[in-house]
């Protein structure tokens, strides 16, 4: 099951999902979608050292795959800025058809990649270190679109954060008036246009409405075509991009591995930033096989490599798009495009784009996530703000590798404090080694009870809410926690999540034996005042009691 694709799954088990309604959601989300996804696959292609239409083939071919064959109900596929620099140091080495074999071994592993499973191991990267990075990537396409919105019709922009904006202080007088006006109309029809109206989405009505506004209005305002130039339209047949030999092969190796690496982590963090979006789950695995093919399959139509899409995902979500068949339709309305409507799809403003990407770059932030983290342990506040600096100043990569070492350092760091405070004078600890007698308690129906042995950190966490999913049986679930001397920032969104849950099926939530140091961090967070004093109780025969009088009705409790 879980080395099918989601959209076989939801096709078999959730028929309701493809109701005319919903398909038409998905349809206008995949067209919202396309829309955004035509420039920035072009103005990659043209970044990377390729023609325009490559970067289109790519989010055509590898979009609709990773959406027909992928474990996610609503990743869009494409080419991305992470590979930029990377595609363009091959090209110079290797040439086009290094770069497109390279493309093709990349995929290979990444198909091996997700049948060995190796897709579990993003369960590893603890929360701050994923926070951290979305945010950052925010920061990052936020600042991408400054030049377009401003109209300050800027080349050569360097990639590198702080030169971009210092390049573009330095050129604020030549902000094009009537260019930010248009920009400034999108957003206000973004922000203003009725929710009641959602067969049209604001996003789709703003390209409409300011495309019409410049055209007829004769604007002084860059468009795609303006921009870009004319793209040639013509497809090509898949091929092999040259004759591949050992030594090919060996040449290549570190490139492909290279792609493989990106390409598999940038999907599965876009996964997982949908799934906090859609409160769903993705199937990693799957997810790294059709990313695979996907990229397999750009290969052979001359494309770039490709991986699931942060950006283009969160806008397909925030138009509704809820299965598979949005991705799908995006990568058709691409082709039509590309074959079709080109004239006229380059009428739409550069600063439009920018305008939409400007509120999916807000929506990605996080910032109330990244604000709450500073909340936390000062360990997972470094790790914040190191994942998020490295990833604005630097790279993903360079970003993730830093903040996973720098996670695992401060963790083995609190594990070693764990362990001193064992020598404290303190009966909570010396309980821990007693003989567990839960076995001789009377535990009331419709009652769970489940106990968290040890730390409360990134690596139990999941392992914790996916222990918990089928509480929805139950009126009352127990959380014995007197084996748990510390608890992190993943550990304590975990059980939010769980908190959430559990409101959400009308299911009780009680903690027993909450440590201080646990029960200091719950404090900091605001946690006890929305679960209710009354919820923590200080040891399983209260906890039980507590229980029994929430499931018989009793009003009362005595402590």
């Amino acid at each position: 099951m879980n080395l099918l694709p989601k959209l076989v799954t939801l096709w078999r088990n959730h028929p309701e999902e493809f109701t005319p309604k919903r398909m038409c959601k998905d349809i206008t989300s995949g067209l919202v979608v396309a829309c955004v996804a035509l420039p920035l696959s072009i103005a990659l292609a043209i970044a990377s050292g390729v023609t325009p239409e490559k970067g289109l083939l790519t989010a055509i071919v590898a979009g609709f795959l990773i959406s027909l064959l992928g474990g996610s109900r609503v990743q869009i596929g494409g080419p991305t800025g992470a590979f930029v620099v990377i595609v363009y140091g091959i090209i110079q080495e290797f040439g086009l058809s290094g770069l497109l074999t390279a493309t093709l071994m990349a995929g290979i592993f990444l198909m091996l990649m997700g049948l060995f499973k190796f897709g579990a191991f993003i369960k590893f990267i603890p929360y701050p270190v994923t926070t951290g990075f979305t945010s950052g990537i925010a920061v990052v396409l936020f600042s991408t679109q400054i030049n377009d919105f401003l109209g300050l019709n800027l080349t050569d922009i360097p990639s590198d954060f702080f030169a971009k904006w210092n390049l573009y202080f330095h050129h604020l007088s030549a902000v094009n008036w009537e260019t930010l006006a248009v920009g400034l109309l999108t957003l206000a029809i973004i922000i203003f246009w009725p929710k009641k109206w959602k067969a049209l989405p604001g996003s789709l009505a703003a390209l409409i409405i300011t495309t019409l506004a410049v055209k007829f209005a004769h604007l002084e305002v860059a468009t795609i075509t303006s921009t870009f130039g004319a793209v040639d339209s013509t497809l090509v047949w898949p091929h092999m991009p040259g004759e591949i030999t050992l030594a090919t092969i060996k040449k290549l190796l570190p490139a492909s591995l290279t792609i493989a690496f990106l390409a598999g982590i940038e999907s599965l963090l876009s996964a997982v930033v949908a799934d906090g979006m859609i409160g769903k789950k993705h199937r990693s695995n799957m997810e790294l096989i059709a990313t695979g093919a996907a990229n397999v399959a750009a290969a052979l139509f001359g494309g770039l490599p490709a991986t699931g899409a942060i950006a283009r995902t969160a806008t397909n979500i925030e138009n509704g798009g809820r299965t598979p068949v949005a991705g799908m339709a995006h990568a058709i309305f691409l082709l039509i495009m590309m074959l079709c409507l080109m004239q006229y799809i380059g009428l739409i403003p550069m600063t439009s784009l920018a305008a939409i990407l400007f509120m999916v770059a807000y929506r990605m932030s996080g910032w109330r996530a990244f604000r709450a983290l500073f909340k936390a342990p000062a360990s997972d506040v470094a790790i914040l703000l190191v994942t998020f600096g490295l990833t604005v100043a630097a790279d993903l990569v360079v970003a993730i590798e830093f903040g996973l070492v720098l996670a695992a350092v401060l963790f083995m760091k609190r594990m070693s404090d764990v362990y001193q405070i064992k020598n404290m004078d303190d009966d909570i600890f010396d309980e821990v080694h007693q003989k567990d007698d839960i076995d001789t308690k009377i535990i009331t129906h419709n009652v769970s009870v489940y106990e968290i042995n040890g730390p409360f950190f990134f690596g139990a966490a999941n392992v914790f809410v996916d222990s918990l999913e089928n509480h929805k049986e139950c009126k009352v679930l127990i959380l014995r926690m007197r084996s748990v001397p510390a608890m992190d920032a993943t550990g304590f969104h975990a059980l939010e999540s769980i908190f959430n849950s559990c409101q959400k099926d009308g299911v009780q939530l009680i903690l027993s034996h909450v440590q201080k140091p646990v029960l200091k961090t719950l404090e900091k967070y605001g946690f006890i005042k929305r679960l209710g004093k009354d919820h923590i109780c200080k040891n399983i025969d209260i906890s039980l009691m507590r229980a029994e009088s929430i499931v018989s009705g009793r009003q009362h409790f005595l402590e």
